[in-house]
């Protein structure tokens, strides 16, 4: 972690999840979350969160007043949960909830986080390297009765989550695999953006 050591890290993003993650593989960061508008213009969830990813990265790069003398790395990360294609975002009630993890349940679906880096030497959009890129986690989630979803959907758990669930909480329980990076599914494929970002110092 040296080498990250030298420059300044931003979190786009109040997650506390994305937080933690990024604390346990050792980087040093502030917290600035993304206000702007979030513009979609795909449907394709690979190309959706690498885009708000960007969106996110760029909007807090551009209203940040760096202190000088350092390079700064711009964090934004975005994750969607897909079944059949087809985005679920966050329920906004105990019914949407209900019918989200009913859609889930005895099924295998998808989450997919994208990542952008923004890497700015003194603050300027014209010296700075991007890197957008996305993973992906198969996840397959064991039957479940009506008992066992009205238990959970009665937490407070699904209701600030896409897809309405979240593999680190209750709802662990009826993970039976996954299939690709477990921290993906959490909100932030750690390793892969560790390496992505020594790749983005390297070139620089």
């Amino acid at each position: 972690m040296k080498t990250i050591d030298t420059i300044d890290v931003v979190l786009a993003s109040q997650s506390p999840r994305r937080k933690d993650l990024l604390r346990q593989a050792g980087f040093n960061f502030t917290v600035c979350p993304a206000e702007g508008e979030e513009i979609i213009t795909s449907n394709i969830p690979s190309e959706v969160v690498e885009e708000l990813s960007l969106q996110k990265a760029l909007e807090v790069a551009d209203r940040s007043h760096p202190s000088g003398g350092k390079k700064t790395l711009y964090i934004g990360a975005d994750t969607v949960v897909a079944i059949d294609h087809r985005i679920l975002g966050k329920p906004a009630d105990r019914e949407e909830a209900r019918a989200m993890i009913t859609e889930l349940q005895g099924r295998t679906h998808q989450v997919f986080t994208g990542v952008t880096l923004v890497l700015r030497d003194d603050g300027s959009p014209q010296k700075q390297n991007v890197r957008t890129f996305h993973e992906c986690t198969d996840v397959h989630v064991f039957p479940m009765s009506e008992e066992e979803i009205d238990e959970y959907i009665s937490t407070d758990e699904p209701y600030d989550k896409a897809g309405a669930y979240g593999i680190q909480g209750d709802f662990g329980i009826f993970i039976e695999k996954i299939n690709g990076d477990y921290n993906n599914v959490v909100g932030l494929p750690i390793a892969r953006l560790y390496h992505e970002v020594q790749k983005l110092l390297r070139l620089t």
